[in-house]
């Protein structure tokens, strides 16, 4: 399985939520059941600082996902490019990486 590429847009300041639903390569959804997950965005591939994202399983027979950040969190973010990426561990401890992309963070002017 390769990784998917989705770019996002996080607000700066405000509540972030996004929902997936990871495939197999035959398009059905991954029995994520017995799975584990971490998500971050860091500024750059090779940056140390890094942000997580809270990774929750919605169905895990549907292979339904969501990443969030809470608006204290994208609060402390700079505005502009980052890249970020989901990776998957199965029960039997192989991990993948099944989504990455960029992330435009956008400055808040009402937040």
């Amino acid at each position: 399985m390769s990784a998917i590429n989705i770019n996002l847009i996080v607000e700066q300041g405000a509540d972030y939520d996004v929902d997936f639903t990871i495939r197999n390569d035959d398009g059905s959804p991954l029995n994520l059941t017995g799975y584990n997950a971490a998500s971050v965005m860091r500024k750059t591939y090779t940056s140390t600082k890094s942000y997580p994202f809270d990774v929750t399983f919605i169905d895990r027979l549907a292979g339904e996902i969501s990443i969030s950040m809470g608006r204290t969190d994208t609060a402390s973010l700079r505005e502009g490019r980052y890249v970020y990426d989901i990776v998957l561990s199965s029960p039997q401890s192989i991990k993948t990486r099944v989504i990455q992309g960029n992330i435009l963070v956008y400055p808040g002017v009402t937040l």
